[in-house]
């Protein structure tokens, strides 16, 4: 077991690495990411990591918002509740809608303020002709419930991903994402960054889960049963140099969409990729690498930014993250709180 301190220092790491991705990655959201729209970013980050300087904060997007709101959520005095969850997430959207929440989500939200949260999954099931939603974003905030289960059985981290997910989403390709996602942050806090680090264990460990997972799905209803299975052997062929690693391939194997499927797998990567060789890079040196090239690949790069520092935060600790950098970002010091509070209730 790791000592208590160190513990908490990826706990910060979590939830601050999940910030600065969401906060850094927004501006370039949806954009070409060219060669100089990557000299541009390069620039940018070397700046916020400098010398302070007085500028505007990095505002956070949806992705935050709904992360804070999940801690919350494990944080209340009376205890974690599905109805308390989506409670949290319709307040939070109405009292600032102007996050970056997709038009589907939103829709969710107005429903269940219209029905007064009579049956907090009902919305999200009946979306896209009862399909439910496959996006992110479901994993995009659940770090939390990765920190709250970093001591639990892998069962019952599995029950509350499925659990908070179906709030917003029910297709089995947007949960089976936000699992691989709380999969991989609980291995990342279980690994000691001071000894080596094997990306093919880590890897082989994260499939094992996921081939379990995928055995629950219905071949006869779902098109592709193993999707995620593939998508870590595509990761493995990229790692491996079986594939060229350009960015090309990466998008073409992996993706940068909204959905879970093309997003998910692509921030695991971006972590493994800038943490398989720690003898060529410091801990800083890392997590900004993986930083930087998350958002690079472009897409929905707020949110895989957010999702692969999420990882690399769990990984090295709080201290792989420039303090200079987060003084930029929106409500730092009030996301390292929640993670400090989430430290101290699984004690």
């Amino acid at each position: 077991m790791l000592e208590k301190s160190f513990m908490l220092s990826k706990f910060r790491g979590t939830l601050l690495g999940a910030l600065v991705g969401d906060c850094c990655g927004a501006p370039f959201e949806g954009q070409p990411m060219d060669s100089g729209s990557k000299l541009i970013l390069k620039k940018n980050l070397d700046k916020l990591e400098g010398p302070a300087f007085t500028a505007p904060y990095k505002k956070y997007t949806d992705d935050t918002a709904m992360t804070i709101q999940t801690a919350k959520a494990f944080l209340d005095p009376k205890g974690y509740s599905q109805k308390l969850l989506a409670k949290n997430y319709v307040v939070e959207f109405f009292k600032e809608p102007n996050r970056g929440y997709g038009a589907a989500v939103g829709e969710v939200f107005q429903k269940l303020r219209q029905t007064k949260l009579s049956d907090p999954t009902g919305p999200a099931m009946a979306q896209f002709n009862g399909s439910g939603s496959y996006g992110n974003g479901a994993a995009m905030r659940i770090s939390p419930v990765a920190l709250f289960c970093s001591n639990k059985s892998t069962e019952e981290l599995l029950r509350l991903v499925k659990e908070t997910s179906a709030v917003t989403h029910t297709n089995v390709l947007g949960v089976n994402g936000a699992i691989l996602q709380a999969l991989a942050i609980r291995q990342c806090l279980q690994l000691n960054p001071n000894e080596p680090f094997c990306w093919k264990t880590f890897l082989g460990e994260l499939k094992s889960h996921m081939i379990e997972v995928e055995k629950e799905n219905d071949p006869d209803l779902e098109a592709n049963p193993n999707a995620y299975e593939i998508q870590l052997q595509n990761m493995e062929s990229l790692l491996d140099n079986r594939v060229e690693a350009s960015d090309e391939n990466v998008l073409n194997l992996l993706g940068h969409s909204v959905a879970a499927l093309f997003s998910v797998p692509t921030a695991v990567y971006c972590f493994l990729r800038h943490t398989q060789d720690l003898s060529k890079e410091t801990d800083k040196k890392s997590f900004r690498n993986t930083l930087e090239y998350a958002i690079s690949l472009g897409g929905d790069c707020d949110t895989i930014g957010s999702m692969a520092c999420a990882m690399s935060g769990a990984y090295f600790g709080e201290s792989a993250i420039s303090p200079a950098l987060l003084k930029h970002c929106e409500s730092a010091d009030s996301v390292g709180s929640l993670a400090d509070q989430l430290h101290k209730i699984i004690e």
